[in-house]
Order: C-alpha cells, then structure tokens, then sequence
C-alpha cells in the first residue's frame, strides 16, 4: 500500500508491505506540492497521485491519504454506547454542539478509544459513555481524492486526518513510553505545528498551531537578510549567528505549546514529562534547545522508521536516518489501514 502525506509544501510518500505481523517500509518519495499555496483542482491533483505513484515504481493501486490539518477536524468526545451508523448521524446533525464548529456538507466518522481501567477498578453504572474520536472533512475533499485517484489507476481504501498519524506511529516505535507516561508529541510541518498529548495510553489533548516550518525560516530570512532558500538551509544547523535571529521565530512556538500543556495539566492535574518532535524541523538540535527552554521540558527527536523492516535499497536506504522524521504522518496513516 501507499500512504501519501500530502503536505502543503512537500508530499511525503512512502510504499508498505504487510509480511506476516511485520511491517516494512521499501521504498519513499518527497515530492514538492503543486500549488501549494492555493486549494488544488482535481486535474492536478490526479497529476500529483501519478508522479507519486511514478516515483514510488507504480507497484500497487491501493493508496491511503492523509489530509492536512487544514482539511479535517479532530475532537475527543463522549457518545453514548449506541452502533457506529448512529454515532456518525449524531455527529452530522449536531456537529456544532459536539465538534464546536459549524461544519456543513461534511463527512462525519469517529473511533471509540479503548476504555482504560486502573488494576481492580469497575465500570462505572449506569448508561456507559465512550471516549470516542470524531473526525469530519469536507465531502467535496473525499469526492475529489476519489475521482483524482481513481482517473489514474489507483484504488483508494481511506482517507484519515494527518493529525492522527504521529500517534499511531509513535505508539509502535515507543510502546513502553505510550502506555505508561505523560508525553506530548509535536509534529511541525510547514504551515502548522500539532500538539498530542498522549496519557497512558489514552490521548488526552490536540491542538494545532498556526505557526510552522514556514514561517521559522521566512522570519530568519528576514531577520538575516539572506534568502529563503539560505535560511532554510542554515535553520538545522548549528551557526552561534543563527541563535538570536532564530530564537525569535521559535518563542513564540513554544509559547503556544506551553500553553496547551498548561491546559491539560491543569485539567488532569498531571504532569507531562517529555516532549517528542517530529517533522523537518525536528533534525535541528537548535530548536530543540530551545523549545526546551520555553517548554521547561525535554524536547527530543524520536525516530518513527525503527519499528519498520527496512527493505530500502540504494541511496535510499543511507538517507532514511536523515528524513525518516518527515515520513511520521505517513507512517501512522498506512497504520491506520494496514
């Protein structure tokens, strides 16, 4: 299968083969976004499927895409025990109350979160409530994805918020640290940064920022005097000029993050003890440091291809170590349907 992270400055890519109860990864593709500023045409996108499929070595039809964060609509909620048919109605005709959004000519599905109970505790009496996560996209997005892929050859089996996919993934490359500690995982990407925070198991908190790689390396570039293209190869290294400069587009990341960690710990009152990034941004220790000092909190890389078989060949297999980063959203997608 191929699952498409379809970003708004850079498609991530990547070919999974389900052997036996392993998952391996054999091959991937960045490819950069057509348009990536403006909403894309069926046309073009059918366009962009087939150079996906192209560079991927067109070895099957079956494709999963993530949509940006942009393009879907994440909450956790509570519902009744009723069958998913019901909840999805639930959620179509009272999508305001539920998802605090007024979301027309959207299609509605959710997810029940597995209870969790503590050693020797009993269900609650009484009607049980699920903790359930409610999605919502726009149909026209679903109708286009459909008509795009299937103009080219390609079969698509689902479409899942990209929001979804740090979680999923991490969940397998860390399942000690997902199941018994407090973290919070952020993906920064080009236009927005996400924020889970996982607990025990359970995720307890999204949010998404509207601050990413984008605007770091605009401001930098600005700030320097030098080119896009100079400050965003310079933004992963580790220049002593770069720091000041670089340090004020990154503050007000971490500001916005220490917020949404301050909601959940005031809401739980429980701690979260570390935070794990992901995305492009994640390869520069300089951010990190200093995230790190507005967070108060250890902000690390985590590498979401060490679960995976490797089966890469060429120069493929020598980079993977380099960019597996930005393949995390991709990685938890094809999980979501593999």
């Amino acid at each position: 299968m191929i699952a498409i992270d379809l970003g708004s400055r850079t498609t991530k890519a990547a070919l999974f083969e389900r052997r036996g109860e392993i998952l391996a990864l054999t091959r991937y593709a960045l490819l950069d976004a057509p348009l990536f500023d403006k909403k894309m045409s069926v046309e073009l996108m059918s366009d962009h499927l087939r150079a996906v499929a192209t560079a991927l070595g067109n070895p099957t039809k079956y494709i999963i895409l993530a949509v940006g964060l942009e393009d879907a609509v994440v909450r956790q909620i509570e519902l009744p025990q009723i069958p998913f048919e019901e909840m999805r109605q639930i959620l179509k005709v009272n999508h305001k109350n539920y998802l605090q959004q007024d979301l027309p000519n959207h299609v509605f599905d959710c997810y029940v979160i597995p209870p969790r109970l503590a050693p020797g505790e009993k269900p609650a009496s009484g009607p049980p409530k699920l903790k359930v996560l409610a999605a919502a996209a726009r149909q026209q997005l679903i109708t286009d994805f459909m008509h795009a892929a299937q103009s080219v050859g390609l079969a698509p089996e689902c479409m899942v918020p990209g929001v979804i996919g740090p979680m999923n993934t991490f969940e397998q490359a860390e399942p000690d640290i997902y199941a018994k500690e407090t973290v919070a995982l952020v993906d920064i990407g080009f236009k927005h940064t996400s924020v889970c925070v996982v607990d025990r198991g359970e995720l307890a908190l999204t949010r998404v920022v509207n601050i990413g790689g984008d605007k770091l390396t605009t401001g930098l570039a600005e700030a320097m005097g030098i080119s896009y293209a100079e400050a965003e190869g310079i933004k992963v290294g580790m220049a002593p000029e770069v720091e000041g400069p670089l340090q004020m587009q990154v503050i007000p990341l971490g500001r916005e993050l220490r917020a949404s960690l301050d909601f959940f710990e005031h809401q739980q009152d429980r701690p979260v003890s570390q935070v794990y990034v992901s995305g492009a941004s994640a390869r520069s220790d300089m951010i990190l440091q200093i995230l790190h000092s507005e967070l108060l909190l250890e902000c690390k890389p985590w590498n979401p291809t060490g679960f995976l078989q490797l089966s890469l060949s060429g120069q493929q297999a020598v980079e993977i170590e380099h960019i597996g980063s930005q393949l995390t959203v991709a990685i938890g997608a094809a999980l979501a349907a593999l």
